[in-house]
């Protein structure tokens, strides 16, 4: 259910002219980013969300 969603909803967004990135990882369990230094493939979905954060520059928040 989760996987559906999240790839009907990069579609959508990208369709409306939004940048997606969708990194999807097979075999591993729910929330298994948590299991980073025990899993390879925890450690790695961290490094690119760091990296992807570190590569996009800081917005303001929107005015109230």
């Amino acid at each position: 259910m989760l996987l559906d969603d999240s790839t009907r909803l990069a579609t959508r967004a990208a369709a409306a002219g939004v940048d997606v990135i969708l990194g999807v990882t097979a075999d591993v369990p729910h929330v298994f980013q948590s299991f980073t230094g025990s899993l390879d493939e925890a450690d790695a979905a961290l490094d690119r969300a760091g990296r992807f954060m570190l590569d996009r520059p800081a917005t303001a928040p929107a005015a109230l």
